[in-house]
């Protein structure tokens, strides 16, 4: 994947995170999805005093992608706070992005800072998936 995008999707998900809804955390996260077709899609977590309800920025990029019809997925951007923890996908969402990705070795950017990122492949997140 070219640098360009990379950046293009780590800002897009620094941009989402200022639409997050985390009034019990004050974890805010962002999220950036790019399709196989070159769409990005983006998302932000959305927090409810019932815990379990609760989405991830991640989940929420994903679900707004497939229900535009997108159903493969090239690459991922989610970004926490820049002065907090790495927002590494939980399990839900792992799980969730190894059925919608293009393949396990899907790049997945994880930023607390502008122009700092790391990069992992899925399926150094989720080794034993479902279906990759």
């Amino acid at each position: 994947m070219e640098q360009e995008m990379e950046k293009k999707l780590v800002t897009m998900a620094r941009e989402a995170r200022k639409n997050a809804y985390a009034p019990y955390s004050g974890y805010f996260v962002g999220a950036a999805v790019l399709t196989t077709d070159g769409d990005i899609y983006t998302g932000c977590n959305v927090e409810n005093a019932s815990y379990g309800l609760t989405n991830c920025a991640e989940r929420t990029a994903i679900f707004k992608a497939v229900s535009e019809g997108a159903r493969k997925l090239r690459a991922i951007a989610i970004a926490g706070p820049e002065d907090g923890n790495p927002p590494y996908p939980c399990g839900a969402c792992r799980q969730v992005l190894s059925e919608f990705a293009e393949s396990g070795e899907m790049p997945v950017f994880v930023t607390t800072g502008a122009d700092v990122y790391q990069t992992y492949q899925l399926k150094e997140l989720l080794p034993y998936s479902f279906n990759l």
